[in-house]
């Protein structure tokens, strides 16, 4: 009695399964389709123009990121700058050879 119950349950969870399945593989194909229909007057140039155009919004995102995360901060190279001169105090470049200018 507890075997056929089980059957049941079995056969009819498969069958749920494969009718998800069917579905699922219904609306992949019209997802294909409707990008079939929407690049079908693209050429190669075009498809070239769009991946370069594409390739430098990339590039931008990540420099406008980089910025706000402080990695390529202006400010931060030159208060770098400004702090290695500091250390290095007034000397001046001669020939080549550097001179202390001061005491």
């Amino acid at each position: 009695m507890q075997s056929g119950f089980m059957h049941q349950i079995l056969l009819y969870s498969s069958l749920f399964c494969s009718i998800i399945a069917f579905l699922l593989c219904l609306y992949a194909c019209v997802r294909v389709g409707q990008f079939i229909q929407a690049s079908k007057g693209l050429d190669w140039e075009a498809i070239a123009n769009i991946t370069g155009e594409l390739g430098t919004v990339k590039k931008t995102i990540q420099t406008l990121n980089n910025r706000l995360n402080g990695m390529h901060s202006p400010k931060l190279q030159e208060q770098e700058l400004m702090l290695e001169l500091l250390k290095r105090g007034p000397n001046q470049v001669t020939n080549g050879q550097i001179k202390n200018v001061g005491g």
